[in-house]
């Protein structure tokens, strides 16, 4: 097998991250997707530039969210070209878009009218706010999800005022794709227990709301804004990330203060701080980090950052370079569980790409196929739906496809 979804077909008919990245996932387990974009003008996403972020001649972001996928396109405006779609529906078991709900209903891709021709079909819709409340037909991208479930006021240094941090983009559009594809993988076994099909509904907004779970719960339910967390004043020193002497970074993480702090003192050679009043318990040292984090700073800038994981490797501590994204392609254990992979493109070559997070003893996912041509296997799909090639002429000829 190919991967645990090998014989499943998804149609994805979405746009931008959310979606594309919900199928590419459903692509990486082994299902055949099918891209379907606007034959006038595709996905947005094929041209959407930046300048840091070109892969060769495509947009890295489109590399990314389409991979594993077959492309065709169609005008669906057209009802010849929503027959071409609805007969894909017919033979499919998932169908992905993004669309707002009235432009779903006005192009006549509504759950009723698929679920009619296919009622064991999971029609997955990614929106942007969720399908209910007063905006629920807005548009909405992944900063925009990110600024209101609070993400960009729990970034950054203190400040006064503190004002709010953008994020990374794509962090909320991830969030939402894999949980777009949570949800459509439990439909999927839900349909061999009732033998029907349903609606999957999940947003940016709720899936980053879901992502930051651990800090808003606190928020919701106490009325409690949990603070940044300043380096130079973070409450646990055993918990933050210090400057080495080669000016690389260096993360410590160590909950357990009785577990750790005598070996710790032992390997940074401040035995004399071990018994230090200011420092001998857990609360004492939070009472006291803005004196301990400086003491601290001057050790870690008297050995290189391999120096000290060497040091703490020894002793089993929870540590961590701090490494900028462009590390990834060299880190040994990045590699080895290949989370990232080579992979040899058909046209570039080979080229280093993120792998799978999971893996599968018996049904392994796999990365196939690169991101498809615009329209790349538009025949191919016709061909295999029962269109001659007089036909697929004529659908080009009338603009169809």
């Amino acid at each position: 097998m190919s991967g645990p979804l090998e014989g499943i077909k998804v149609i994805d008919c979405s746009i931008w991250m959310q979606g594309p990245v919900a199928a590419a996932i459903l692509g990486d387990l082994g299902a055949d997707v099918i891209k379907v974009e606007e034959r006038d003008r595709g996905d947005p996403m094929r041209g959407f530039r930046l300048p840091w972020a070109q892969c060769r001649d495509r947009p890295a972001h489109f590399e990314i969210s389409n991979r594993n996928k077959r492309g065709m396109v169609l005008d669906l405006r057209k009802e010849e070209g929503r027959e071409i779609l609805y007969k894909l529906v017919e033979k499919s078991d998932v169908f992905i878009h993004n669309l707002r709900p009235r432009a779903a209903e006005k192009l006549r891709l509504g759950y009723d009218t698929l679920s009619g021709l296919n009622p064991r079909l999971i029609y997955c819709q990614a929106s942007g706010w969720g399908l209910k409340g007063p905006e629920s037909d807005k548009g909405a991208f992944d900063i925009a999800s990110g600024a209101r479930a609070g993400f960009m006021f729990m970034l950054g240094e203190v400040e006064e005022p503190a004002p709010p941090q953008t994020p990374p983009g794509g962090i909320s559009d991830v969030a939402g794709a894999m949980t777009l594809a949570m949800g459509t993988l439990a439909a999927l076994q839900a349909r061999e227990r009732l033998g029907r099909g349903q609606i999957v509904d999940t947003s940016i907004f709720g899936s980053t709301i879901s992502l930051l779970s651990f800090n808003i719960g606190f928020a919701v339910s106490y009325d409690f804004l949990p603070p940044r967390r300043p380096r130079a004043k973070a409450p646990n020193p055993l918990c933050n990330h210090y400057l080495c002497a080669d000016k690389e970074w260096i993360l410590i993480y160590m909950l357990q203060f009785d577990k750790y702090w005598s070996s710790f003192c032992e390997a940074l050679g401040i035995k004399e701080l071990e018994h230090d009043p200011r420092f001998e318990t857990l609360d004492a040292m939070v009472n006291h980090s803005r004196e301990l984090i400086p003491i601290l700073d001057q050790v870690f800038a008297s050995k290189t950052r391999g120096e000290w994981m060497k040091v703490f490797s020894e002793r089993d501590f929870i540590f961590a370079p701090v490494q900028k994204a462009t590390d990834l392609a060299r880190d040994p254990q990045a590699l080895a569980n290949e989370y990232i992979v080579e992979f040899d493109h058909p046209t570039h070559g080979p080229e280093k790409v993120v792998g799978l997070p999971y893996k599968f003893s018996e049904t392994p996912g796999s990365i196939r196929r690169p991101c498809p041509e615009f329209g790349q296997h538009t025949e191919e799909v016709l061909l295999e739906l029962g269109y001659n090639w007089d036909e697929i002429a004529r659908l080009k000829q009338e603009e169809v496809i």
